[in-house]
């Protein structure tokens, strides 16, 4: 497919600028050079096509390929229905990995736990992301029997598979993410729980411990539970579970790791028991699958589906035509994606799972002057996902009646309860969105905005103001719109505290941070009720909220039927940059409490020659995986003094480097340093050793963004790929600027 022909009449996408920045540099296919030889029409009708072809398979097809090549094509340039990004990157490409997300088992020898750790890397490099269990591995301490030996245990092994994941970068698109799952019964289960507290520990994993019914009981009565190994069955000791629950509370307070899952919860919804028990879930926590399966996930946008004249304010009979779509498209996804072992081939085509979800949730509340944090959208939120849970499923019967039921159909529930013949074992799952919706010009999964309005700077320095479209609209119908007044919102991202604006405008348009935990997990719930698989959602905290707050979170969300939940507290994590003062000052407070790394045994650098007016000064400057790592500086010509100081100067901003600071704030506590004796040049003018240090850093590593000594937003961390906020939603780190995500 790599000369495919785009046909002349189809419209072009109505993209934004930030959705055609997130698109060729993440989407667009490139050649050797690294440059674009596809554009954004060439983008979806490859997409389009490829998945279409899949048609000419069935027999009772009632689609000629060509004809729903361009349904699928409007259906994403519209932006109306988005795949999963493994599908958007590769389709109708020689790598053919179209699949986001993964479950590899973790077996209890030297053997299998390597082979999982294969198996790993090549999905990481065809850009999907790995999930597994490591409930099956001996605790730590045991005896090995074909050795004598002592066990290392899972968390000395989730150790060597994250470093494995370190080295593997996926085709410069997508990093590798893990989930990393204990069951609450393990012996190690305390290690586990304590596994992320010091920071850059297990990066590129999401941890997250698999409650029991049994455990839950025990917390609720207060009693001891057992911690079975698993290897013998034998019970190692007991514990208080409350205790236990009140550690996981405290570390979800200290740092959101780790999450939970309730696996009895999971299990009860496993359409295909017969073929063994769900261990673990995908890197985001939406997706419980069995070994070796993999799900194909996409999007519907609920904000291109408002009516202000049809019930509720939707047009369903559009929602239905596009869900039946949608599931097509998805099934046809499964048979025209090229797996990265014949093992997960087999497993997924016996089951065929599919996971439809919605994006949009919030700006569509925006459309119908709906509070999130409200009865009426908790209903709404019902309904919606009723609606398509019932549809994807007729769906599902349609293709079963074409092209046969899922091969696993006959030992399936479905079969012993006399539903189907359906053609995907699950057919909805709510994912996170953080891309896709920057694509689709919406607000992300579920979830609510994280801002009305912010200020993203472009690579040349300019402030860019962006407000949330439908806010805008309403503000201006109020008569409330200035430019001072945005930017004013969008240091705050809220108006909560405007009290001057009209109060429903203030109900209507509120964001993460202004609505009550409870409502976070009540949308989760409810969304969760209609869905097969699990939904992927953060309950946002204020850095205030006490340990007690999570408590009543996690009990909630045992109580509604959730699969599991995600909490964040603003500012309890290092890395986060946060659109608030309170957290800011939380995350500076940690800063000093970095992780120094270790010095590897090789590091490569440079040396860079400047005139300074003391003497020409020789910085070095040495890398780790192209990041400056540790700075030398000697001073030639000079004094004691002068010689000593810049010995300290370089050991200073090398244990600043080492220590995680980024390479921005360092420049920008250096740069306009003043000194004696200040030197013209064609540089400019260096005022000092430690303003000549600024200038070689800010010169090599920031690449034109300069840096501002005076801007006071450097003090926090940003995106490492585009130097703009980060965001905690969807149970990970995205940027709404470049489309990064921490979770790949």
């Amino acid at each position: 497919m790599d000369k495919l022909k785009v046909p002349t009449d189809l419209p072009e996408p109505l993209l934004s600028p930030n959705a055609k920045i997130v698109l060729t540099k993440r989407y667009l296919r490139k050649g050797p050079d690294g440059e674009p030889v596809e554009d954004f029409k060439g983008l979806f009708w490859r997409v389009a096509y490829s998945i279409a072809r899949e048609e000419e398979k069935y027999e009772k097809s009632p689609f000629k390929v060509d004809e729903l090549a361009r349904i699928f094509y409007h259906l994403m340039v519209e932006f109306k229905f988005l795949p999963n990004s493994p599908t958007l990157m590769n389709a109708g490409t020689k790598l053919g990995q179209l699949a986001a997300c993964f479950v590899l088992p973790v077996g209890d020898s030297m053997e299998e736990i390597f082979d999982a750790i294969k198996y790993a890397a090549l999905i990481h490099k065809s850009g999907g992301g790995t999930g597994f269990s490591f409930s099956r591995l001996r605790p730590k301490d045991s005896r090995v029997g074909s050795t004598g030996g002592i066990a290392s245990g899972p968390l000395s092994f989730l150790k060597i598979f994250n470093t494995a994941t370190e080295q593997v970068k996926q085709g410069g698109t997508r990093r590798g993410a893990n989930m990393g799952i204990l069951r609450v019964d393990h012996p190690d289960i305390l290690d586990f729980i304590k596994a992320k507290e010091r920071d850059g520990e297990l990066n590129n994993f999401n941890l997250s411990v698999a409650l029991t019914e049994r455990f839950m009981q025990a917390v609720e009565n207060d009693e001891e539970y057992e911690l079975v190994a698993p290897h013998t069955g034998q019970v190692k000791k007991k514990l208080r579970a409350r205790e236990v629950f009140s550690l996981l509370v405290q570390k979800a307070w200290e740092s959101g790791d780790p999450g939970i899952i309730f696996l009895d919860r999971i299990n009860r919804d496993n359409p295909t028991p017969k073929q063994g028990e769900i261990e673990s879930t995908n890197p985001c926590g939406e997706q419980p699958l069995l070994p070796y399966e993999a799900c194909n996930l996409g999007s519907i946008n609920l904000t291109k589906f408002y009516a202000s004249d049809a019930e509720d304010g939707i047009d369903w009979e559009r929602l239905k035509e596009v869900v039946h779509l949608s599931v097509r498209f998805l099934d046809n996804v499964i048979d025209a994606s090229k797996y990265p072992l014949p093992i997960i081939t087999e497993t997924v085509h016996k089951n065929r799972k599919i996971g439809l979800g919605v994006m949009g949730w919030a700006d569509l509340l925006f459309q119908l002057g709906i509070p999130y944090n409200s009865q009426k959208a908790l209903n709404l939120a019902e309904k919606v996902m009723n609606f398509i849970q019932k549809e994807s499923r007729s769906a599902s019967k349609t293709l079963a009646m074409e092209r046969g039921p899922f091969p696993a159909y006959a030992d399936s529930v479905y079969a012993e309860q006399n539903f189907g013949p359906y053609r995907n074992a699950t057919t909805t799952t709510i994912a996170p969105t953080g891309t896709l919706s920057i694509i689709a010009g919406c607000s992300s999964g579920i979830e609510p905005l994280f801002a009305l309005s912010f200020v993203r700077q472009v690579m040349d320095g300019e402030r860019l103001l962006e407000v949330n479209p439908y806010f805008e609209q309403a503000i201006k119908e109020a008569q409330s719109y200035t430019p001072k007044l945005m930017e004013e919102i969008s240091q705050k991202g809220s108006i909560q505290h405007m009290d001057f604006l009209d109060q429903n405008l203030r109900e209507v348009f509120v964001t993460a941070m202004d609505i009550e935990p409870e409502y976070h997990l009540k949308m989760q719930a409810a969304f969760q009720k209609y869905t097969d698989n699990a939904v992927s959602k953060t309950v946002n905290l204020p850095n205030s909220a006490t340990q007690e707050d999570i408590w009543r979170i996690y009990w909630l969300a045992y109580e509604l039927g959730c699969k599991g939940v995600t909490v964040y507290r603003d500012g309890s994590k290092s890395t986060q940059v946060l659109s608030t003062g309170e957290g800011a000052k939380k995350e500076e407070e940690k800063d000093s409490q970095s992780r120094v790394r270790e010095r590897p045994e090789v590091v490569y650098g440079f040396t860079q020659k400047v005139k300074t007016g003391l003497g020409d000064l020789y910085l070095t400057v040495n890398e780790v995986d192209g990041k400056p790592f540790e700075v030398f500086a000697t001073i030639g010509r000079s004094g004691r003094s002068i010689t000593a100081k810049a010995e300290a100067i370089g050991r200073l901003v090398s244990l600043a480097l080492r220590s995680g600071i980024d390479v921005r704030d360092v420049v920008k506590q250096l740069k306009g340093i003043g000194g004696e004796h200040p030197v013209f040049q064609k540089k400019g003018l260096l005022l000092s050793i430690p303003d000549a240090v600024a200038w070689v850093l800010e010169n090599r590593y920031l690449q034109g963004d300069m840096v501002d000594a005076d801007d006071k937003s450097l003090d926090r961390p940003k995106c490492p790929e585009c130097g703009q906020k980060l965001y905690f939603q969807e149970g990970c780190f995205v940027c709404h600027a470049c489309g990064y995500t921490k979770c790949g």
